[in-house]
């Protein structure tokens, strides 16, 4: 992660500074972003359900785990969405919450089938790591970019979460019985994680978080405008050694050198592609 307070685990909703907010410094592009995530950690039943599905024969410490990174997820949605709601009070979570919900659920979610989307337990994991990668990197982003100073701590708070739950996972993905994947499904499951980036749960999220239900009407939900205005709100958060790190953990969990010339040379073209493909200028002033 970047550099920043590591903050133990086990930490509630009382333990942030919510005295500390100042209106002063809250930036609408990070507001945007934010009400969008709280709507997405808040759906973490639906991933508990579906996991203890494909690990419902595994160890009994396997199960609770599961549950634990559950409850920290959603407290997550709750944290974010209760800061979302000081710095906007037009902004109802629950109501967000709700529309989204009804409007988003995968049919792996639904479906009774106990078998992962992925093909195994292994390419589960691999996909969970892929998301915990990306979440880790992203508060750790939203930290940094943040003046406001409960929100800096509320996604350094969930950074630091995040980067055990990515532990969570790779030692579940680790501990399993199954013969380990080749490396070239590994990267494939880890590649088709990615891209499901671009299906509806981000977009979505971010129309129902930043589009009032009174507002439907004259601004129907369209996936591809959805799609990109979450895109810019996330790229314009991330600096290149967020993408770095990143990189480094997707690398690791697919078995791939995590450190070296050749990651330097991927996260750097990632970058540049991430950043062109959000029409944001190259570059950064003062970026390393």
């Amino acid at each position: 992660m970047a550099a920043g307070t590591i903050y133990s685990q086990g930490w509630t909703l009382d333990d942030i500074a919510w005295a500390r907010f100042d209106p002063s410094k809250v930036e609408s592009h990070l507001l945007s972003a934010v009400k969008a995530a709280a709507l997405v950690e808040l759906n973490a039943p639906d991933y508990v359900s579906y996991l203890k599905r494909v690990f419902r024969d595994g160890a009994p410490e396997t199960l609770r785990a599961i549950e634990q990174w559950g409850c920290e997820e959603n407290q997550h949605g709750l944290a974010l969405g209760r800061w979302a709601e000081i710095a906007d009070p037009s902004f109802k979570l629950n109501d967000a919450f709700a529309r989204f919900r009804a409007g988003y659920r995968p049919a792996h979610f639904a479906a009774a089938d106990e078998n992962s989307v992925r093909g195994s337990k292994r390419g589960e994991m691999i996909a969970r790591c892929v998301v915990e990668s990306g979440t880790s990197s992203y508060y750790s982003a939203i930290r940094d970019a943040a003046e406001e100073p409960v929100l800096k701590e509320i996604a350094g708070r969930i950074a630091s979460d995040e980067y055990r739950h990515y532990r969570l996972f790779f030692d579940t993905l680790n501990a399993q019985s199954e013969p380990d994947l080749p490396f070239i499904r590994k990267l494939a499951v880890a590649v088709g994680r990615i891209d499901e980036s671009d299906d509806d749960e981000l977009a979505y999220a971010y129309y129902c978080a930043n589009v009032p239900a009174e507002r439907e009407a004259e601004t129907p939900y369209e996936r591809r405008s959805s799609a990109k205005a979450s895109y810019v709100a996330t790229m314009s958060i991330y600096k290149p050694q967020h993408i770095k790190k990143l990189t480094q953990m997707v690398a690791k969990t697919v078995g791939a050198p995590a450190r070296g010339r050749v990651i330097d040379l991927v996260s750097a073209f990632l970058w540049r592609v991430m950043r062109a493909r959000a029409g944001l200028p190259l570059t950064l002033a003062g970026a390393g």
